[in-house]
């Protein structure tokens, strides 16, 4: 594939194009730009736009009057000169256009600045495994978009019905701000294996809170997130979300439906203190009864699963949700899904053809930027394209994973 650049239009043929179609042309570079130098595609706003077509119109050697010269070999030469030392400078302009516009498309985000820093005074939930429920890997319980949207999603399994729904005016909880969820599970998980390891040695500990508290740059440090005021605010929404998302299951028996009930991703939330700018400090987020039962009143193991540190720096949604999904069905054997089953989970509102296209970008760009933990891959199958997930240390090796269909 050769460079973008060096198959620029020239400048009178750009010249000759009407406004429309020289920035059709540039948006069209661009997109071609950011796969050949596996960048993330942007849609170029207007000042883009007008500086990139400024960069085309620029005069070389202006003053040399090149367009007036008459015919003859001499004039003829001259001119091919001026042209190609113009399109040297076309590519120059605008590749450092498309540079500054677009951002490399790694598959992990850079931590922040502190993140493998030690800090005083945190409690050792950091020290805890990240914990998800196994009941909720299955599909996105969330929107996979990084800004907060409204609607409703469904996912009609074999044994259940899964309906997510956000609040009217705060919108469905995301992928990210599912984040604070994860903290809460491992903060719970962490309380009950204290909790196990008292009993154990004959004492009488009391049950865990139902109530958390903490303080919003512990969460911001457990999610590997920068402490910079945005971040704060950002919080503040999520919590919003999160308390107004829920999740309805109806199970199924024999095609018959069974119970019904409905669980909010927490039951909601407090800002305990601000700081003097005006920052969330202290929250008090409560655990769901959903959440508290399965994972405290469980005799046996945690009905949970650990998940990489490294998860919280996976950068795209979609990254996240293969991620939990490779987790939950790969961990010990190797998995493959159908692609239209995962779009199916993933609760995606794009078209089946436009998240394939993504999945398959995002599975490219992990074979120069590994996931954490798995491999993917994609095949031809009888039914489609498949998503082979294979977790890369070893662990578990088995026979080649069955095809999963919804569950």
């Amino acid at each position: 594939m050769n460079k973008p650049q060096d198959q620029l239009m020239s400048r009178d043929d750009f010249g000759a194009l009407k406004l429309h179609e020289k920035n059709a042309y540039l948006q069209d570079l661009a997109l071609r730009f950011a796969a050949y130098y596996d960048r993330d595609p942007i849609e170029l706003d207007k000042d883009a736009l007008s500086r990139l077509r400024r960069y085309y119109s620029r005069r070389v050697w202006a003053d040399l009057k090149l367009d007036e010269l008459g015919p003859g070999q001499m004039n003829r030469s001259l001119r091919s000169i001026g042209e190609l030392i113009r399109r040297d400078s076309i590519r120059d302009d605008v590749t450092a256009v498309l540079v500054q516009e677009t951002t490399r498309r790694d598959t992990l985000r850079t931590p922040p600045q502190d993140d493998a820093q030690l800090m005083f005074f945190v409690p050792t939930i950091y020290d805890a495994p990240i914990k998800d429920d196994v009941n909720l890997m299955d599909v996105a319980p969330f929107s996979l978009s990084k800004k907060a949207g409204r609607g409703v999603l469904k996912y009609e399994l074999k044994d259940s019905l899964i309906t997510i729904e956000g609040g009217a005016e705060s919108g469905m909880a995301t992928v990210f701000d599912y984040d604070i969820f994860l903290n809460m599970m491992s903060f719970l998980a962490e309380e009950v294996q204290c909790f196990r390891r008292d009993e154990r040695k004959g004492l009488r500990p009391t049950l865990p809170p139902k109530v958390y508290r903490p303080n919003a740059s512990q969460i911001l440090k457990f999610c590997r997130r920068s402490d910079g005021g945005k971040s704060y605010e950002d919080l503040e929404a999520a919590l919003d979300r999160l308390a107004n998302t829920t999740i309805k299951v109806v199970n199924l028996s024999s095609g018959k439906r069974r119970a019904v009930d409905s669980r909010p991703l927490i039951s909601g939330y407090s800002v305990v203190s601000r700081t003097g700018a005006n920052k969330i400090d202290l929250i008090e987020i409560t655990i769901p009864d959903w959440v508290y039962t399965s994972v405290v009143r469980n005799e046996s193991t945690l009905p949970l699963l650990t998940l990489h540190q490294d998860y919280f720096l996976i950068s795209s949604g979609l990254g996240r949700f293969i991620y939990r999904l490779a987790r939950k069905a790969a961990g010990k054997n190797p998995a493959k899904y159908y692609v239209k089953e995962v779009h199916q989970r993933s609760g995606s509102t794009q078209e089946l053809r436009k998240f394939s296209y993504d999945l398959r970008e995002f599975v490219s760009r992990t074979q120069a930027f590994p996931m954490p933990e798995f491999d993917l891959s994609l095949e031809d199958g009888k039914e489609g394209v498949l998503l082979h997930m294979r977790r890369r240390d070893g662990y578990g090796k088995a026979p080649e994973g069955q095809v999963l269909q919804a569950s």
